[in-house]
């Protein structure tokens, strides 16, 4: 399949809101602008997503407004005893009111609800921040914290773009960053998970568009060190014509390795039994040992979220674009399946 590289700066949308230029980039050229949206609000779907993890934890925080619904979510996941803590604020209409930023690269965003806050916080140089205040989460405990996001020296991301068959008016434009380094602290009642530079790596989810009537997308992602070696992936598909641009990646020391398609292979009755990738170029090899489940159902009016995920380690090999072979080892990430319809 012929991929479109986009390597100069385009609107994601033409001035009558028609979506345009498909495909993808390694850097975020494509430019998004929610004003030139023509269809209702409902539709158009923003969100930002960090997971991040240190030797003993994996969380998972997200800020989403989706029309008729969003939420300020968090998740704490031992990856030692399989213990979750989950607090999720579900915000009813925000039809984009919590004015996400039309940038993967500035604007920030706060979500606040009563005492509760979630900050995602850009600073110059590509730094972020991510601040939490949760006085009652998950079992009535509280979580506090700031950890830091900072970028390997010339890092790159997976961008794409990508119309619906059947849907002129529905898009989603996305970035994958799987090679952030972390620091900082956050406290869950009297106990911390601390992330180290070196040891805590994060990754960025960041979607704008217009969503379809429904969609089922599958999605996994990871980071860490393998050797001296900074590797990432990120790998997934939906029913969007991923014709110009797949969403398939893998990251060495920062630097993209573009994938064409990757398949999923997955047991239906058991998503704890280990999962298996294969690209049908042949250049990646994957397989996912799963650690822990667990499922979210959200729902406001005819709207309904559904995700289940799992979060564990990824080994395997992949071909890199100068046709050497790399092989990586337990690499800690996650990987999910989202149902939407409207």
């Amino acid at each position: 399949m012929t991929q479109v590289e986009i390597t100069a700066p385009l609107p994601v949308m033409d001035e009558l809101g028609k979506p345009t230029h498909f495909g993808w980039a390694k850097v975020p050229y494509l430019q998004y602008n929610s004003t030139l949206i023509r269809v209702s609000r409902r539709r158009v779907n923003e969100s930002d997503r960090y997971i991040i993890f240190s030797p003993t934890h994996l969380v998972m925080l997200e800020l989403l407004d989706s029309g008729y619904l969003g939420y300020s979510g968090i998740s704490v996941m031992s990856l030692k005893d399989k213990k979750r803590s989950t607090q999720i604020f579900n915000i009813p209409f925000p039809l984009g009111s919590f004015e996400m930023p039309q940038s993967s690269e500035t604007g920030s965003v706060r979500i606040q609800v009563k005492k509760a806050h979630v900050d995602f916080i850009m600073m110059k140089g590509g730094f972020r921040i991510i601040k939490t205040d949760i006085p009652t989460f998950g079992h009535h405990l509280r979580l506090r914290g700031e950890v830091v996001l900072s970028v390997p020296k010339g890092a790159e991301s997976l961008i794409t773009h990508m119309p619906w068959r059947g849907d002129k008016n529905a898009f989603r434009y996305a970035r994958r960053s799987p090679w952030f380094t972390v620091e900082g602290v956050m406290q869950v009642g009297s106990s911390e998970v601390v992330f180290t530079k070196g040891k805590a790596w994060g990754i960025l989810d960041w979607n704008r568009g217009v969503r379809p009537r429904g969609d089922i997308r599958y999605w996994a992602a990871a980071c860490g060190i393998c050797g001296d070696r900074l590797a990432g992936l990120s790998v997934g598909y939906d029913s969007a014509d991923s014709s110009q641009g797949t969403e398939n990646a893998f990251f060495l020391d920062g630097k993209l390795h573009k994938l064409d398609q990757v398949t999923f292979h997955i047991s239906p009755a058991n998503w704890l039994e280990p999962w298996h990738f294969t690209s049908n170029d042949n250049r990646l090899e994957m397989r996912f040992i799963p650690h822990q489940e667990w499922e979210e159902y959200n729902q406001m009016l005819f709207y309904t979220l559904k995700s289940r995920q799992v979060c564990g380690f990824f080994s395997g090999k992949v071909r890199l674009d100068d046709g050497s072979t790399f092989v990586f080892q337990n690499l800690t990430g996650f990987a999910e399946r989202r149902k939407t319809r409207f």
